[in-house]
């Protein structure tokens, strides 16, 4: 029999774990063997990797499942806060059982268990025997502690983050559009998880000319991917017939700007007036004291009174603007009208301009809407082909339980000549999941 040196430490690399003699982390913070932390993990919905990382995320989740949610609702005046917690020059009392829904806080309090020179796991241990039911308040341990949590974020406002404070306190506090985004950004810090959640859905039904910017930028910040995609959405829809005719098209961020144009959902009266937008939202970033919405005589003024010795997206302040206009289809622009201004605004490449010349001989163009064409165009190539096959699809949008839905038909082919009408107008049916969407298309092509 082989004796043991009373002086030598058993080894503790290894301990059974079952029938398995699974794998065992020899001291704390982790008690459990990888694979039952794992299981531990993914019954608490955690993720294992960030457990691994910081093993107080497992005991705040434990914590927070104790904690029934109508325990906000309960009326704790008469309880002594266990928590003060300086923040934004305030000090704001707190109670232990709404701690523990946000996990900063959480964080905060189990550190300053820790420097009270106590076991912040058995304190914690403690915390969930006093909760479960049946036990007294008396026997609940009580620490009360200050604690200290700096914010530079200057969008979370002293009354922003006692709304967020209040909504520990209280299921459904109103959150105002006005507040919303300090809110959001208070619930990112607390990491409040359920409160992030309510601003996001606030701010996407909460959309308008003014509010987009921002809105917009926070879902960026926060990687919110629902958030900036209810952005986009709502941009296809109305960049033309509502932000177009605002002063708040100045604020739109050229990244958002570029993603709407380059969408094929994007909603334009015609391509003239999509055009038009962008030219206004142009001439409000290079006229940034501008307070009112310009008239578009004023832009065109504006920029034809540029040197004709070279065109505007030539120029150096035009260079980093020819993605966006990249996008437009400009050979959809077809009244002689609308491509006398194209030229005189003096704003497009000359090789862009006989490019969209070109194209109108293989348009839908018939020789008496070319106005002035004469004059503007001398050498206009003009097709007088009788008649021609067309091919296209007609796509709409609509909110379906207050989400945007895309509808569309199949391709459709149909012969349009330019002696009389050849197709007559007709209802298209669109099924959707609940009422069907009508819509009435009266198809008038020009042919060259």
């Amino acid at each position: 029999m082989k004796m043991l040196n009373p002086q030598q430490k058993p080894r503790l690399e290894r301990r059974i774990a079952g029938s398995t003699n699974r794998w065992r982390f020899p001291r704390q913070p982790f008690s459990g063997d990888l694979l039952g932390l794992s299981q531990m993990c993914k019954a608490a919905n955690i993720d294992f990797d960030e457990v691994l990382k910081n093993p107080d995320r497992l005991c705040i989740s434990q914590i927070q499942k104790i904690f029934p949610e109508n325990l906000k609702n309960k009326t704790i005046q008469s309880r002594e806060a266990d928590v003060i917690l300086e923040c934004l020059g305030f000090k704001w009392e707190l109670h232990q059982p709404q701690l523990f829904q946000s996990e900063t806080l959480a964080k905060l309090y189990l550190m300053g268990l820790a420097r009270g020179n106590a076991n912040p796991e058995k304190e914690s241990v403690k915390i969930l025997q006093a909760q479960q039911p049946g036990r007294s308040r008396e026997q609940r341990p009580v620490k009360k502690m200050i604690l200290s949590l700096k914010i530079n974020d200057p969008l979370v406002t002293r009354e922003a983050f006692a709304t967020a404070l209040k909504n520990l306190y209280m299921q459904e506090v109103k959150i105002c559009l006005d507040d919303v985004l300090g809110v959001l950004a208070a619930a990112h810090i607390l990491q409040f998880g359920s409160l992030f959640q309510r601003c996001v859905t606030v701010m996407m039904s909460g959309l308008t000319p003014s509010t987009i910017k921002n809105f917009y930028l926070a879902g960026c910040k926060y990687k919110e991917e629902p958030l900036t995609t209810a952005c986009e959405k709502w941009m296809e829809m109305n960049l033309v017939p509502l932000v177009g005719t605002q002063i708040h098209l100045r604020k739109i961020p050229k990244e958002l700007l570029h993603k709407v144009l380059k969408s094929p959902r994007l909603f334009t009266f015609s391509e003239f007036d999509l055009l038009k937008t962008l030219l206004l939202w142009v001439y409000l970033q290079l006229n940034n004291k501008t307070q009112t919405f310009p008239m578009y005589q004023t832009v065109l003024m504006f920029f034809s009174s540029f040197p004709k010795n070279c065109a505007f997206l030539d120029r150096d302040v035009g260079q980093n603007l020819i993605p966006l206009f990249l996008c437009l289809r400009l050979h959809s622009i077809t009244k002689g009208k609308d491509l006398e201004e194209l030229r005189h605004i003096n704003f497009f490449p000359e090789s862009w301009l006989v490019r969209v010349t070109a194209n109108h001989y293989h348009a839908r163009i018939r020789h008496t809407d070319l106005e002035c064409a004469s004059t503007v165009y001398e050498n206009t190539p003009i097709s007088l082909r009788a008649e021609r096959l067309v091919t296209y699809e007609i796509r709409a949008q609509t909110t379906v339980d207050g989400k945007w839905q895309e509808f569309r038909t199949n391709q459709i082919t149909q012969k349009f000549g330019l002696a009389e009408p050849s197709c007559k107008s007709h209802a298209l049916k669109i099924q959707t999941v609940g009422i069907p969407i009508y819509a009435s298309f009266s198809f008038v092509f020009s042919l060259s």
